[in-house]
């Protein structure tokens, strides 16, 4: 929970995650713009230097939340997940097209990187602790009180 204490394991994550999301961020507004670019399916009806200067913006907003927010981390956490989501079709599209950036310049290195979109997604879940245990004696207290 957002005000239970936030261990060890769960701070060092979000803080990599925020890392992770603020560099992604700036190398969207800088060095790799325009091969982010190929990531923005042909037919999505925004310019593509736009959607990648934005995407950019969005990313440096929440991977600072992450970093910044901690006793906000449970939303934060759910909002990155959402947002990892709301992009996947730009990774899908890359490998359906055969757009080739990052190195990505085979189908079969495309659909791998379509399986980490995933991990990152509950990585966010876990950091926003949406996966807790609750205790029999914790699920009594609540519905008691």
């Amino acid at each position: 929970m957002s005000g239970s204490a936030e261990s060890l394991p769960r701070r060092l994550a979000r803080w990599l995650l925020g890392a992770f999301l603020t560099t992604a961020g700036v190398t969207h507004l800088g060095p790799f713009r325009v091969a982010f670019r190929g990531q923005v399916p042909s037919w999505f009806p925004v310019d593509a230097d736009l959607v990648v200067l934005v995407s950019g913006v969005v990313e440096i907003v929440l991977g600072l939340a992450l970093l910044i927010l901690a006793s906000r981390r449970r939303v934060v956490g759910v909002v990155v997940a959402l947002f990892f989501v709301a992009i996947f079709p730009g990774n899908l599209w890359q490998y359906l097209d055969g757009v080739s950036a990052f190195g990505l310049d085979d189908d079969r290195s495309r659909l791998t990187r379509l399986f980490f979109q995933p991990v990152l997604v509950l990585w966010a879940l876990w950091v926003a602790e949406v996966f807790t245990r609750t205790s029999r004696r914790e699920r009594s207290r609540s519905a008691a009180g």
